[in-house]
């Protein structure tokens, strides 16, 4: 391909990776996005702590709340116009494309790509949610989905339909629109790898100006908000499974103690980078997740193995119902959960996107999507048939806490589902194990592509650096965490859901800059 042809070409803008940042310290970070990103992250912590955290709380609540109200069409077409795209490049000449050119290898095996990324876009929110949220759409606690009455055979169905609906291809086309976007301008047209490269076709050497700081800017805090989250719900979830098993007391002083020793360890994984670090704690975390998962199906086998077929049908039979906005009967519930999850992929997409574009190389545009889409979803269908089914079937034939007296704790729904199978402490024991093992692995998987982002899309951003935002992510878990529990990880989640909005408008023109370039590569 020759200067002239390929429009898009990074001989054809005068900008070079790296070109606006600032050397000092020992770190190497682009300007101004750099200094507002910190800027801004230290202003909100700032000001959360001198406030009154109900007060925080009630705000950022109001807004998400006018968020859902107001824009739930855009969210939920927004997610139907991301999966029919995907497929649509899967079968389109498209898919021929190498990320990275026709000569490019891949960088990392078939498997340790695949658990990378799994890692990465699911991991404790699959620990958290897999128990609390079918039984939860089961008896009602939550609302069921499709109006349909708790505690029948019809909820049992529709209640892991509507669990794999919010788990299965809508988020993972999320992630694979921002992801391709990114590994294919940045390995096929030699920009920095960065979210404003993917807007080059629409704005061109604008994409350098401030229309760029903004959008890496929004970046950088989705990114943050997302992780934080992730990282409080992991110490809730872990303390909550301690005190389940151990008797230690799981309050506010584990939680932060948790918190400090995966912030070390996964710094010390930054500082190794992929290779040496993130790509071997995520293969760690496929085989102890593969291994919770084979024993739980084999102890509770005469549940599990039928209840794989009910999720899958029951996904095929309502997926159309559970992505119509309009005239729902289940209005309130599908505000509640699917546009609260959608606006939660959609803030973690650039965080999940960029991690997953950065092991990616060497991969043709139809494998690319074929994994990201449908690998992840096939896991996911088993482990919540698996984990969702034995909640089920405990609430409806009384077995257990959980039987008896339904979910009283949702970081504690997985440890009592346990504690009615045979060795339930080994698997609590196991359990508490995983969930730490993803929690390193997303925050040092967010470090790297945060590193990225403030570097100016390069790709080994310097030591300090890493460590750095390592720590920042692990400081604003543990301030969230110290001056609201609970109440404050809701409120930041709030927080994350009011950047997804502005983030859905920037992805659906993902979509049409990356159909502009992908043009060019026919030529």
């Amino acid at each position: 391909m020759t200067k002239g042809i390929d429009k898009y070409s990074i001989d054809n803008t005068d900008y070079t990776v790296g070109q606006d940042n600032v050397q000092k310290w020992g770190f190497d970070v682009h300007n101004p996005v750099f200094g507002i990103s910190a800027g801004l992250i230290l202003l909100f912590l700032v000001a959360t702590l001198v406030s009154d955290p109900a007060t925080a709380k009630s705000v950022l609540n109001s807004v998400k709340t006018w968020i859902i109200n107001t824009f739930d069409v855009l969210f939920m077409w927004s997610g139907n116009i991301f999966v029919i795209f995907c497929l649509a490049l899967i079968v389109s000449p498209y898919g021929r494309i190498r990320l990275g050119g026709k000569e490019a290898t891949a960088d990392h095996s078939f498997m340790s790509w695949l658990s990378m990324l799994f890692a990465a876009g699911m991991g404790i929110g699959l620990m958290f949610w897999s128990v609390a949220e079918p039984a939860g759409y089961f008896s009602g606690a939550y609302g069921t989905p499709l109006a349909v009455t708790a505690n029948t055979p019809e909820a049992a169905s529709t209640a892991l339909g509507a669990t794999m609906f919010h788990w299965g291809l809508h988020p993972w086309a999320i992630y694979a629109v921002v992801a391709l976007s990114l590994a294919f301008f940045c390995y096929n047209k030699g920009l920095p790898l960065s979210i404003r490269s993917i807007f080059f076709p629409i704005l061109g050497d604008r994409a350098w100006g401030w229309a760029g700081h903004i959008v890496d800017i929004l970046a950088v805090l989705a990114t943050l908000f997302g992780l934080a989250t992730s990282l409080g719900l992991g110490a809730q979830q872990a303390a909550s499974g301690i005190h389940h098993v151990f008797g230690i007391d799981g309050g506010i002083g584990l939680q932060i103690t948790i918190i400090v020793g995966v912030t070390i360890l996964a710094t010390i994984s930054v500082i190794r980078g992929i290779d040496g670090g993130v790509k071997v704690i995520s293969n760690i975390n496929m085989i102890i997740a593969f291994l919770l998962l084979l024993a739980v199906a084999l102890l509770g086998y005469a549940v599990t193995f039928s209840s794989i077929p009910t999720t899958l049908m029951a996904y095929i039979e309502n997926i159309i119902a559970l992505s119509n906005p309009h005239n729902r009967p289940d209005e309130s519930w599908m505000h509640g959960w699917t546009i609260f999850y959608w606006a939660w992929w959609i803030s973690w997409s650039p965080f999940v996107g960029m991690f997953i574009a950065r092991v990616s190389k060497g991969r043709t545009v139809r494998e690319f999507l074929v994994a990201v889409l449908l690998v992840p979803t096939v896991v996911t269908l088993v482990w919540m048939s698996v984990f969702g089914g034995l909640a089920i079937d405990q609430i409806a034939n009384h077995i257990g806490v959980l039987g008896n007296k339904g979910i009283t704790d949702v970081s504690l729904a997985l440890f009592q589902m346990f504690e009615a199978l045979p060795m339930g402490n080994v698997l609590s024991i196991v359990g508490v194990i995983l969930v730490l093992v993803f929690f390193i692995t997303s925050s040092d998987s967010g470090s790297l592509v945060i590193d990225s982002i403030t570097a100016g899309g390069k790709l080994d951003a310097p030591v300090p650096q890493r460590i750095f935002w390592a720590l920042i992510e692990g400081a604003i878990a543990i301030a969230l965490l110290w001056i609201g529990g609970s109440d404050a990880i809701q409120a930041l989640q709030a927080g994350a859901i009011s950047t997804a909005l502005p983030f859905t408008v920037i992805l659906l023109l993902m979509c049409v800059s990356l159909v502009k370039g992908m043009r060019t590569e026919e030529r």
